[in-house]
């Protein structure tokens, strides 16, 4: 793989789902993908190679958090992300642009960008389009996203609309801040609320500025499932079709399903790994939540078909001992099961779209589910 390559690749079609390849100089990502999220610069309660086992080729990382703790100027003199976590797979980290909206106290929104006091300790930071391509750069990051502004859902057609248009500034900001990086990767990130013609405005300043992917964002941000697949309906197509779609913090197993049917290739969601530490596994029939008392003296594993060490190993009864104990490795087994689930969820996607049958196993999946 040489420095500069970087490129993505439709390797088949299924209705509006594609499955493909985007290439980087870290690794290939097999699409459609999955993205544990490693907030800190590590995915909560598992190792790296951990993740790696599961089947996942990319890890999200988080601006805000790192630029707080410990410093992106920090990672960058430790040798970058990826030596920094011993991930040597690909990185995407967000802009901070989401994080600074819903966790930082007193910030003030200006044209320039947004300051803020630090959610741990108060400090005060200035965070700009150009700050954060530099923090992702000083991160080593492969694939770098705009910085932008997402408001909470619901929220009135004027106010979508003016901060849909500040976003598009500050991505033409962010472009040229990002500068000539061969190797690496700028997605842009739609906005517009639900508003379709907003949407379609978004994806046409996105497309006139030109990024290596595009996101949609704004989603997932309270508007419910039928309100988003409305807008996964026409959002993906309004988007350059030989570019990566990614939308951003998605999600539920069907929210997923769901997106693939509407094109979208890419996904990133705390869900498995946060649904892991609090005792609920996912897996192909639905939810289970070991918790139950039901569970105490199960001898049978969370899955019979499933591969994962939490379901090879162990027993139901004991992960319910584990987890009512407060033992970390009911943290560590479940997650280890929630993100294998999700990466045979995408191995499943990936295969039936190349085989043309995605609508058969689409149909499965929720069978399966009702049981």
């Amino acid at each position: 793989m040489t420095e500069t390559a970087f490129g993505f690749q439709i390797e088949a079609t299924d209705g509006k789902a594609r499955t493909g390849v985007l290439r980087t100089p870290k690794g290939d990502i097999r699409t459609p993908a999955f993205m544990p999220v490693g907030t800190a610069a590590t995915v909560k309660a598992m190792m790296p190679e951990s993740v790696a086992a599961t089947g996942a080729d990319i890890l999200l990382g988080n601006t805000y958090h790192l630029m707080l703790r410990p410093g992106a100027e920090r990672v960058a003199s430790l040798g970058g992300l990826h030596k920094f976590m011993n991930w040597n797979k690909p990185i995407l980290t967000d802009s901070g642009g989401f994080q600074v909206m819903s966790l930082a106290s007193l910030r003030k929104l200006t044209e320039d960008g947004v300051r803020f006091k630090s959610h741990i300790d108060g400090s005060e930071f200035h965070l700009t389009p150009e700050r954060s391509m530099e923090i992702q750069r000083l991160l080593g990051s492969n694939i770098v996203m705009c910085f932008d502004e997402c408001p909470a859902l619901p929220a009135d057609r004027q106010r979508i609309a003016e901060s849909m248009r500040l976003s598009m500034r500050w991505a033409a900001r962010s472009r040229a801040a990002f500068g000539d990086r061969p190797g690496y990767a700028l997605f842009g990130i739609q906005q517009g609320g639900l508003e379709e013609d907003l949407r379609a405005e978004s994806a046409a300043a996105l497309s006139d500025i030109g990024f290596e992917g595009y996101a949609i964002g704004g989603l997932a941000v309270g508007e419910g499932q039928e309100a988003m697949f409305g807008v996964l309906d026409y959002a993906p197509g309004q988007l350059p079709a030989d570019k990566p779609r990614y939308l951003m913090g998605v999600g539920k197993p069907d929210d997923i399903v769901g997106a693939v049917l509407r094109g979208v290739d890419m996904f990133d969601c705390v869900l498995p790994s946060r649904s892991g530490r609090t005792g609920q596994a996912l897996t192909r029939t639905g939810a289970i939540n070991i918790k139950n008392a039901r569970h105490a003296d199960d001898p049978n594993p969370l899955d019979e078909e499933c591969t994962c060490p939490a379901c090879s190993n162990y027993s139901r009864a004991y992960l319910h001992h584990v987890f009512k104990s407060g033992e970390i490795i009911s943290s560590m087994l479940l997650t280890w099961h929630n993100l294998h689930y999700y990466q045979e969820l995408m191995a499943g996607l990936r295969a039936a779209i190349a085989r043309g049958q995605l609508r058969e196993f689409v149909n499965r999946f929720y069978l399966l589910r009702e049981k």
